[in-house]
């Protein structure tokens, strides 16, 4: 399924300084495979060595956190739109 991707600024470059791209998959990790496929700068932003997702990324679709979901398996519909989005802390 296509769905749109919305980068944060982080990411933008590693995607031509695209703040969206459009990628296929039936799940999540579908979807995150293809973005690195497409774009491997972003490998190391979103994702761990071991191919897990970094603790301080956060994923949604729709408005959705897959860490609430089925994570990597959480499965997108055609023109679902998925956000990745850095952990903001502070105090």
């Amino acid at each position: 399924m296509p769905v749109e991707v919305r980068l944060p600024t982080l990411l933008r470059s590693q995607a031509g300084g695209q703040a969206s791209v459009v990628v296929s998959g039936d799940t999540i990790g579908e979807v995150i495979e293809a973005l690195v496929a497409e774009y491997p700068g972003t490998a190391s932003q979103i994702l761990n060595q071991d191919g897990t997702l970094h603790k301080f990324v956060n994923v949604y679709v729709n408005d959705d956190d897959v860490r609430y979901l089925s994570a990597f398996d959480t499965p997108v519909q055609d023109g679902d739109e998925v956000s990745i989005l850095p952990a903001v802390a502070g105090g």
